[in-house]
Protein backbone atom coordinates (compact mmCIF):
# COMPACT_ATOMS: atom_id res chain seq x y z
CA UNK A 1 0.00 0.00 0.00
CA UNK A 2 2.76 2.46 0.90
CA UNK A 3 4.72 1.83 -2.30
CA UNK A 4 1.54 2.26 -4.35
CA UNK A 5 0.78 5.52 -2.53
CA UNK A 6 4.34 6.75 -3.06
CA UNK A 7 4.18 5.99 -6.76
CA UNK A 8 0.84 7.79 -6.99
CA UNK A 9 2.36 10.87 -5.35
CA UNK A 10 5.35 10.81 -7.68
CA UNK A 11 3.12 10.56 -10.73
CA UNK A 12 0.71 13.24 -9.57
CA UNK A 13 3.30 15.77 -8.37
CA UNK A 14 4.35 17.01 -11.83
CA UNK A 15 0.71 17.43 -12.81
CA UNK A 16 0.14 19.81 -9.90
CA UNK A 17 3.19 21.84 -10.83
CA UNK A 18 2.54 22.08 -14.55
CA UNK A 19 -0.48 24.45 -14.38
CA UNK A 20 1.47 26.83 -12.12
CA UNK A 21 4.45 26.74 -14.46
CA UNK A 22 2.23 27.36 -17.47
CA UNK A 23 0.53 30.25 -15.68
CA UNK A 24 3.90 31.85 -14.88
CA UNK A 25 5.08 31.41 -18.46
CA UNK A 26 1.83 32.87 -19.80
CA UNK A 27 2.02 35.88 -17.47
CA UNK A 28 5.66 36.44 -18.45
CA UNK A 29 4.80 36.30 -22.15
CA UNK A 30 1.96 38.79 -21.70
CA UNK A 31 4.21 41.26 -19.86
CA UNK A 32 6.98 40.83 -22.43
CA UNK A 33 4.54 41.33 -25.29
CA UNK A 34 3.09 44.46 -23.70
CA UNK A 35 6.49 46.00 -23.01
CA UNK A 36 7.83 45.09 -26.46
CA UNK A 37 4.71 46.62 -28.06
CA UNK A 38 5.12 49.89 -26.14
CA UNK A 39 8.81 49.91 -27.06
CA UNK A 40 8.09 49.34 -30.74
CA UNK A 41 5.23 51.83 -30.98
CA UNK A 42 7.33 54.52 -29.24
CA UNK A 43 10.15 54.31 -31.76
CA UNK A 44 7.76 53.89 -34.68
CA UNK A 45 6.13 57.21 -33.74
CA UNK A 46 9.59 58.75 -33.38
CA UNK A 47 10.54 57.47 -36.85
CA UNK A 48 7.41 59.07 -38.33
CA UNK A 49 8.16 62.40 -36.62
CA UNK A 50 11.78 62.37 -37.82
CA UNK A 51 10.63 61.54 -41.36
CA UNK A 52 8.12 64.39 -41.37
CA UNK A 53 10.75 66.74 -39.92
CA UNK A 54 13.30 65.77 -42.58
CA UNK A 55 10.85 66.12 -45.48
CA UNK A 56 9.47 69.44 -44.24
CA UNK A 57 12.98 70.86 -43.92
CA UNK A 58 14.17 69.68 -47.33
CA UNK A 59 11.01 70.41 -49.31
CA UNK A 60 9.28 73.29 -47.53
CA UNK A 61 12.21 74.72 -45.53
CA UNK A 62 10.05 74.48 -42.40
CA UNK A 63 10.91 72.76 -39.12
CA UNK A 64 8.48 71.43 -36.53
CA UNK A 65 11.22 72.02 -33.93
CA UNK A 66 10.76 69.05 -31.70
CA UNK A 67 12.11 65.87 -33.27
CA UNK A 68 15.31 65.97 -31.20
CA UNK A 69 13.33 66.60 -28.02
CA UNK A 70 10.98 63.68 -28.72
CA UNK A 71 14.03 61.56 -29.51
CA UNK A 72 15.40 62.18 -26.04
CA UNK A 73 12.10 61.26 -24.41
CA UNK A 74 11.81 58.11 -26.55
CA UNK A 75 15.35 57.09 -25.60
CA UNK A 76 14.60 57.58 -21.89
CA UNK A 77 11.41 55.51 -22.07
CA UNK A 78 12.95 52.85 -24.31
CA UNK A 79 15.92 52.36 -22.00
CA UNK A 80 13.72 51.73 -18.96
CA UNK A 81 11.58 49.25 -20.92
CA UNK A 82 14.69 47.49 -22.16
CA UNK A 83 15.79 46.95 -18.53
CA UNK A 84 12.71 44.79 -17.91
CA UNK A 85 12.90 43.01 -21.27
CA UNK A 86 16.58 42.19 -20.72
CA UNK A 87 15.78 40.81 -17.25
CA UNK A 88 12.97 38.58 -18.48
CA UNK A 89 15.07 37.41 -21.41
CA UNK A 90 18.12 36.79 -19.19
CA UNK A 91 20.16 39.16 -21.35
CA UNK A 92 21.92 41.10 -18.60
CA UNK A 93 25.64 40.36 -18.76
CA UNK A 94 27.07 38.02 -16.12
CA UNK A 95 30.64 36.74 -15.95
CA UNK A 96 30.08 32.99 -16.21
CA UNK A 97 33.51 31.63 -17.15
CA UNK A 98 33.58 29.19 -14.22
CA UNK A 99 29.85 29.07 -13.46
CA UNK A 100 29.17 25.69 -15.06
CA UNK A 101 32.21 24.17 -13.29
CA UNK A 102 30.96 25.06 -9.82
CA UNK A 103 29.01 22.71 -7.53
CA UNK A 104 25.24 22.79 -7.89
CA UNK A 105 24.70 24.42 -4.49
CA UNK A 106 27.20 27.18 -5.22
CA UNK A 107 25.60 27.77 -8.62
CA UNK A 108 22.24 28.11 -6.92
CA UNK A 109 23.61 30.57 -4.38
CA UNK A 110 25.23 32.72 -7.09
CA UNK A 111 22.08 32.68 -9.21
CA UNK A 112 20.01 33.72 -6.19
CA UNK A 113 22.53 36.40 -5.20
CA UNK A 114 22.64 37.88 -8.70
CA UNK A 115 18.88 38.42 -8.91
CA UNK A 116 18.77 39.79 -5.36
CA UNK A 117 21.48 42.35 -6.16
CA UNK A 118 19.71 43.32 -9.36
CA UNK A 119 16.43 43.77 -7.48
CA UNK A 120 18.18 45.92 -4.88
CA UNK A 121 19.70 48.03 -7.66
CA UNK A 122 16.32 48.49 -9.35
CA UNK A 123 14.74 49.70 -6.09
CA UNK A 124 17.69 52.01 -5.44
CA UNK A 125 17.33 53.58 -8.90
CA UNK A 126 13.57 54.01 -8.40
CA UNK A 127 14.13 55.77 -5.08
CA UNK A 128 16.69 58.15 -6.58
CA UNK A 129 14.42 58.83 -9.57
CA UNK A 130 11.61 59.72 -7.20
CA UNK A 131 13.77 62.55 -5.84
CA UNK A 132 14.20 63.83 -9.41
CA UNK A 133 10.41 63.81 -9.83
CA UNK A 134 10.05 65.71 -6.56
CA UNK A 135 12.53 68.39 -7.64
CA UNK A 136 10.76 68.76 -10.98
CA UNK A 137 7.42 69.28 -9.24
CA UNK A 138 8.92 71.72 -6.76
CA UNK A 139 10.65 73.92 -9.34
CA UNK A 140 8.07 73.37 -12.11
CA UNK A 141 10.91 72.64 -14.50
CA UNK A 142 10.40 72.95 -18.24
CA UNK A 143 12.54 71.75 -21.12
CA UNK A 144 15.01 74.32 -22.58
CA UNK A 145 13.49 73.84 -26.03
CA UNK A 146 11.06 75.78 -28.26
CA UNK A 147 8.24 73.61 -26.96
CA UNK A 148 9.13 74.34 -23.30
CA UNK A 149 7.55 71.03 -22.31
CA UNK A 150 6.81 70.69 -18.58
CA UNK A 151 9.32 68.01 -17.64
CA UNK A 152 6.97 66.31 -15.21
CA UNK A 153 5.13 64.67 -18.11
CA UNK A 154 8.04 62.88 -19.83
CA UNK A 155 9.67 62.21 -16.46
CA UNK A 156 6.47 60.60 -15.17
CA UNK A 157 6.50 58.18 -18.12
CA UNK A 158 10.22 57.55 -17.57
CA UNK A 159 9.61 56.88 -13.89
CA UNK A 160 6.76 54.49 -14.71
CA UNK A 161 9.25 52.46 -16.76
CA UNK A 162 11.64 52.36 -13.82
CA UNK A 163 8.83 51.24 -11.51
CA UNK A 164 7.94 48.42 -13.89
CA UNK A 165 11.58 47.32 -13.89
CA UNK A 166 11.68 47.40 -10.08
CA UNK A 167 8.44 45.41 -9.79
CA UNK A 168 9.62 42.79 -12.28
CA UNK A 169 12.99 42.49 -10.51
CA UNK A 170 11.29 42.16 -7.11
CA UNK A 171 8.95 39.48 -8.46
CA UNK A 172 11.93 37.55 -9.79
CA UNK A 173 13.76 38.01 -6.47
CA UNK A 174 10.78 36.63 -4.54
CA UNK A 175 10.56 33.66 -6.90
CA UNK A 176 14.31 32.96 -6.59
CA UNK A 177 14.20 33.30 -2.79
CA UNK A 178 11.29 30.87 -2.57
CA UNK A 179 13.22 28.31 -4.61
CA UNK A 180 16.52 28.91 -2.82
CA UNK A 181 15.23 28.70 0.74
CA UNK A 182 12.85 25.92 -0.25
CA UNK A 183 15.81 23.83 -1.37
CA UNK A 184 14.66 23.52 -4.99
CA UNK A 185 18.07 24.20 -6.49
CA UNK A 186 17.28 22.33 -9.69
CA UNK A 187 14.46 24.71 -10.61
CA UNK A 188 16.46 27.70 -9.38
CA UNK A 189 19.44 26.82 -11.57
CA UNK A 190 17.09 26.21 -14.48
CA UNK A 191 15.22 29.53 -14.25
CA UNK A 192 17.95 31.95 -13.14
CA UNK A 193 21.29 30.91 -14.66
CA UNK A 194 23.40 33.17 -16.88
CA UNK A 195 22.66 32.62 -20.54
CA UNK A 196 25.24 30.21 -21.90
CA UNK A 197 27.01 30.46 -25.24
CA UNK A 198 25.10 27.42 -26.47
CA UNK A 199 21.77 29.10 -25.67
CA UNK A 200 22.80 32.30 -27.44
CA UNK A 201 23.94 30.31 -30.48
CA UNK A 202 20.69 28.34 -30.54
CA UNK A 203 18.65 31.57 -30.37
CA UNK A 204 20.64 33.07 -33.23
CA UNK A 205 20.16 29.94 -35.35
CA UNK A 206 16.43 29.89 -34.58
CA UNK A 207 16.15 33.56 -35.51
CA UNK A 208 18.11 32.93 -38.72
CA UNK A 209 15.89 30.02 -39.72
CA UNK A 210 12.80 32.14 -38.98
CA UNK A 211 14.07 34.99 -41.18
CA UNK A 212 14.97 32.58 -43.97
CA UNK A 213 11.52 31.03 -43.74
CA UNK A 214 9.86 34.44 -44.07
CA UNK A 215 12.09 35.37 -47.01
CA UNK A 216 11.28 32.07 -48.70
CA UNK A 217 7.55 32.60 -48.18
CA UNK A 218 7.73 36.15 -49.52
CA UNK A 219 9.57 35.05 -52.64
Amino acid sequence: MSSRADSTQVLSAPRTRRPAARARASAKERVETLLATVFGVTFLILAVVVTVETISRKVFNVSIQGADELGGYALALGSTISFSLALMGRNHIRVDVFHEMLPRRLQGFLNWLSIMLLAALSVFIAVLALKVIGDTLQYRSTAPTPWQTPLIYPQAVWYAGLLVFALVALAYALRASKLFFGGDLTTLNHEFPPKSTKEELREELDDLSLRQGKEGGAS
